[in-house]
């Protein structure tokens, strides 16, 4: 058996034809400086979701619009809402609804990218986890859009600081998601301080009875664009086996030993699995987190980070904890119970294999969940491969194999936006006077007050030592290697944050 299994086999590149019968931007009836923008961007052909709902949307129809993480909805309702944008006058014209922080964020970056054909396109991200007195100062000095979450911009409403009399779209995005989360009541109360006379955009990967009814509620004449959630053959290849109960975590641990994907978000239906397949997973020496609702903010974001920067090997969380979270380069997902509805495992799996890359979705289910296996087969139009557990081997030629550690490590900075840091000062101070190669340096995120880098693995410290000697921009600067925290311990997180921890000021 070789050291690591191979994941499929690449994908074809699309051939010039498929280009040219790819529907074009081209088609669009927007300005020629989004159009030259949208080029410059790489955005060349529209995905179906955008093919389907823009012409819908630029037409001003109210929309109803299938869509998951990955899709290409952000540009889907963006483009809309940035053409009927007036630049020059400084009032929130268009809100868009996320169910969670990270969500907001990565819709915020893309609509900034998106919004560089006019100048001066103000758009501010509200949501939790973060002081109200800095949101609120940013509002006062006005806004174009608005992006959050439900829970914040209903206390800016309350507050009396966010004013939407001037609002011209509302997008209800990952609607699901958010009913999921119990924000029912704060979406109605958004939705009625918007004026009647509106745009109304929303996005949902599934359609439950609460997305309908808000549909039915909030929208006019709504356009539907329903596309039939499939995947790939050949960029995610699915295998399950059959486990029973007591066995089920080991298994996921025989799972990654076997296959060795450097990154892997494993799905769990409780919560209480989620910690038990932690427990299991560290016992074993995996490089694993967890993502979980008890967890403060400050904690949710570092887990986010370091297994986005490829800084752990294992994700464990259940759906509701990972709604939201769009990671690249994940090369496997685990379910370490088969779901009971095909269509949150087709969303699951569809974590994975994303763009032209390929994954593994791997699947445990007891010999009582065959008939669901069966379902989801019918759902994907596809045959079960089924594989025994025996197969699996955690040796290779007679010797132990080597740990699966991340490639990377995470720096942690004390000084973010605040600081006026930018990602270019970090990498500048790391591959000038510091010493280091591009090459050995990965994603960098600046928040607030913070700012995290990957760097490879085994320059980790040497970076950390060298960083503090030479400073950012000619001052110096606090870092630490950001470790893992010990979830079977919850007050180590709390120790470990204490050395790098913003003072209050007096």
């Amino acid at each position: 058996m070789p050291d690591r299994q191979p994941l499929p086999p690449p994908s074809p590149i699309a051939t010039e034809e498929d280009a040219a019968n790819a529907p074009s931007f081209d088609r669009l009836p927007l300005a020629a400086a989004m159009l030259e923008n949208l080029r410059r961007l790489g955005y060349l052909t529209m995905t179906p979701v955008q093919a389907e709902s823009l012409p819908l949307t630029l037409a001003g129809h109210d929309l109803i619009a299938q869509a998951k993480t990955g899709s290409g909805k952000t540009a889907a309702f963006a483009l809309p809402l940035l053409t009927k944008l007036n630049p020059r006058r400084f009032a929130v014209q268009a809100l868009v609804l996320c169910p969670t922080r990270e969500l907001a964020d990565q819709v915020c970056r893309e609509i900034r990218r998106l919004a560089r054909a006019e100048d001066n396109i103000k758009i501010l991200s509200l949501v939790g986890g973060s002081t109200m007195r800095p949101q609120m100062a940013s509002l006062e000095h006005g806004a174009h859009i608005v992006v959050g979450t439900p829970g914040r911009i209903m206390d800016h409403l309350q507050r009396g600081s966010l004013n939407l009399e001037s609002l011209h779209t509302l997008v209800f995005d990952e609607a699901d998601r958010m009913l999921d989360m119990g924000f029912l009541n704060d979406m109605v109360f958004v939705a009625r301080q918007c004026p009647g006379k509106r745009q109304t955009l929303l996005f949902s990967a599934t359609f439950p009875d609460g997305v309908e009814q808000l549909a039915r509620q909030f929208l006019r004449q709504p356009r539907t664009v329903k596309l039939p959630e499939r995947h790939e053959a050949d960029k995610i290849r699915q295998r399950f086996y059959e486990v029973s109960g007591e066995n089920r975590l080991e298994a996921v641990a025989r799972l990654l030993e076997h296959y060795r994907p450097v990154s892997t978000l494993a799905f769990c239906n409780t919560r209480r699995q989620c910690r038990d397949l932690l427990k299991v997973l560290r016992e074993r020496g995996f490089h694993a987190l967890a993502l979980h609702g008890e967890m403060e903010q400050r904690e949710r974001d570092q887990v986010l980070v370091l297994f986005a920067n490829r800084s752990c090997s294992v994700l464990v969380a259940t759906d509701v904890a990972a709604r939201g979270l769009d990671i690249a380069d994940l090369e496997a997902v685990i379910n370490v119970d088969v779901t009971p509805d095909p269509e949150v495992h087709v969303h699951r799996i569809g974590r994975t294999g994303r763009a032209d890359r390929n994954g593994w979705a791997l699947s445990l289910a007891s010999a009582n969940q065959r008939r669901r296996v069966d379902d989801i087969a019918r759902e994907l139009g596809t045959q079960v491969e089924w594989h025994d557990l025996a197969e699996l081997t955690a040796e290779a030629g007679g010797t132990a194999r080597q740990p699966l550690l991340p490639p990377m490590a995470t720096l942690q900075i004390l000084g973010g936006r605040k600081d006026k840091l930018r990602p270019g000062d970090v990498l500048g101070a790391l591959t000038g006077e510091a010493g280091f190669s591009a090459a050995q340096v990965g994603k960098i995120t600046i928040t607030e007050f913070h700012t995290y880098v990957a760097v490879a693995r085994q320059v980790a410290e040497a970076a950390r030592r060298r960083l503090s000697e030479v400073g950012i921009k000619g001052r110096s600067v606090k870092v630490r290697i950001l470790e893992i925290p010990d979830e079977t311990r919850p007050e180590t997180a709390s120790r470990a944050n204490a050395s790098l921890r913003r003072k209050p000021k007096p």
